[in-house]
């Protein structure tokens, strides 16, 4: 009769079940707070506010065609009066007997977040990657004490140096300018890179660049075409960390811009509607505004899923 040899080391049948099912209900209840933007986003004003909350209700385009123009109201007589609507989106607003006054601010501000949040990610993905392989290969006088300060940048909250840091834009002139926000951003974001990348590249034996500039490689040369494929994992997490800190960041958005540059974070909440928050347009917008980060994180999971050797060689 043949012995099944089990590992001590192998979870039982219960503690997988066990696990998956805490996972799952983990993943449930995080999922229905965007699933419910994500629904209100569809539905009427009216629909958005009812309560009880409806989980099922008439489909409707009103919360992005409100995000997207803006309307003036009018009267019934002065509604009669117009030529019929050229567009289902301008019907869709007679509907409310309003009439199209132009497009909204969104699309700016969209786009104001896009730049800023993917202009400061890449910043601080290339200044960070340099810093923390000059911190990995490199003597450097006062390294214990230089990453120690580089950490403790990180760990006072933004808003407290949110006074100063105002202050110090409005003399240079970079209040309400998208260079000001990339500027901050990589600042901030710089020190994560440093201390995630770093890790990363203590990890990637030295022999490896060793051996490329024994074959003639430069010291540039071994970076580019032997550190940084195997860094790659590094690279993309601390991408994408950085990116949801420059996208999601609200505070220093809210004080050093007004129109311009101003982001995403700090319009959405503004939308107004008749007779309050207009909840529909609202969704629409925060529905909108995940997409990037979501499109970003999905290009970059094969680097995140990828198992990378690390420490092959062993002194």
């Amino acid at each position: 009769m043949k012995t099944i040899l089990h590992s001590p080391l192998e979870p039982s049948a219960a503690s997988k079940w066990f696990a998956g099912t805490v996972v799952i209900a983990y993943a449930l209840i995080t999922l229905i707070p965007l699933a419910w933007i994500f629904m209100t986003s569809f539905r009427t004003p009216a629909d958005s506010i009812a309560y009880p909350p409806k989980v099922v209700a008439e489909a409707s385009l009103v919360g992005y065609v409100n995000l997207f123009t803006t309307r003036s109201r009018v009267s019934a007589e002065e509604l009669a009066a117009l030529p019929p609507a050229k567009t289902w989106y301008e019907q869709l607003v007679r509907d409310q007997q309003m009439i199209l006054a132009g497009p909204s601010r969104f699309i700016d501000r969209y786009s104001n977040s896009l730049l800023v949040g993917f202009g400061s990610t890449l910043l601080s993905v290339i200044l960070g990657t340099l810093a923390a392989y000059a911190f990995s290969r490199f003597r450097v006088p006062g390294k214990a004490d230089l990453l120690f300060f580089i950490l403790s940048t990180r760990m006072m909250p933004p808003i407290a140096i949110a006074i100063p840091v105002y202050l110090m834009f409005r003399a240079l002139g970079l209040n309400d300018t998208h260079v000001g926000l990339i500027i901050l951003y990589t600042v901030v974001n710089l020190s994560l890179a440093v201390w995630l990348l770093q890790g990363f590249m203590d990890e990637i034996p030295k022999e490896y660049e060793e051996a490329a500039m024994v074959d003639g490689y430069t010291r540039w040369q071994a970076f580019v075409k032997v550190v940084l494929p195997q860094a790659a994992t590094g690279i993309a997490t601390t991408a994408i960390f950085c990116l949801i800190f420059a996208w999601n960041e609200y505070a220093f958005a809210l004080l050093l811009t007004s129109g311009t540059a101003q982001t995403s974070p700090p319009f959405i909440p503004t939308i107004i509607g008749e007779g309050g928050l207009d909840w529909p347009a609202m969704a629409a917008g925060t529905t909108l505004f995940l997409l990037p980060v979501l499109v970003f994180t999905v290009l970059l999971r094969k680097h995140l899923l990828r198992g990378v050797t690390f420490g092959a060689i062993r002194k």
